[in-house]
């Protein structure tokens, strides 16, 4: 799907990209069920009450939530200090078992080859850990490729907060109206709408089956300014490889 129109306040030519690194660059098909089934036994140990969170949410609602049963309860900070370390080394450790089966999404490499060679700063935005996500770069190698990464064990807000894809903007360099974040889920478009940086979204992978919910109409609708099928279309929306190289 073509890029629509873009709005005054992104300006040409495009200086840096920043990624997304599950289902966007990797697949690693993380167990995101099992994560919230853990992250809520452990807000209970820390005194949040039975059913108060519910599976339905994504993690970072569920953490979110947590957080606030536990400072409402009155709780002692200690028990919030010790939600935050027994959350972060439980989804940790669930997340790492996934790396063995992580490979890299058909097209990345010669997506990042592109771009690196006709000067873009490249840069990564994930809500993976820090060890994971340099991992998985390594795993799939495409760690050459990436001088700039951002995760959720570094300081600071965590994506979808606009913060991180500031944050990460200024270390590559790059005005927001000069830089486009990428990413496979409404998340992302929620941080790069967020922090008024455009957002070019692309469709899940077919291996991540088809009850995926998201669509290039739900996209558009969250504020991306493209929508690709695949890598390769994402390299030819942005011009980097011919049309025949990109297939």
């Amino acid at each position: 799907m073509p890029p629509r129109d873009a709005t005054p306040h992104f300006l040409e030519p495009l200086l840096g990209v920043a990624f997304d690194l599950d289902g966007t660059l990797v697949l690693s098909h993380h167990d995101f069920r099992r994560m919230r089934v853990e992250v809520i036994r452990v807000a209970e140990r820390c005194g949040v009450p039975p059913g108060r969170l519910s599976l339905e949410l994504p993690i970072h609602k569920i953490i979110e939530a947590s957080r606030d049963e536990i400072h409402n309860s009155g709780a002692p900070d200690g028990t919030l200090y010790r939600f935050e370390a027994e959350y972060r080394k439980t989804i940790d450790a669930i997340e790492m078992e996934a790396l063995p089966r992580t490979l890299p999404r058909a097209g990345a490499e010669p997506l990042l080859r592109a771009l690196t060679d006709r000067g873009f700063r490249i840069g990564l935005l994930t809500r993976a850990s820090e060890p994971f996500a340099r991992a998985a770069l390594n795993r799939t190698g495409l760690a050459p490729f990436f001088g700039y990464l951002r995760s959720r064990s570094a300081e600071g807000p965590a994506k979808p907060s606009p913060e991180s894809l500031l944050h990460l903007l200024r270390e590559m360099q790059v005005p927001i109206d000069r830089a486009v974040y990428v990413g496979d889920h409404l998340l992302d478009a929620e941080c790069a709408v967020a922090a008024h940086v455009r957002f070019y979204a692309v469709l899940p992978d077919p291996s991540e089956g088809p009850a995926s919910a998201m669509t290039a109409d739900r996209f558009l609708a969250a504020g991306a300014a493209a929508v690709a099928k695949d890598l390769p279309e994402l390299a030819r929306q942005l011009d980097v490889l011919p049309a025949a190289a990109a297939r």
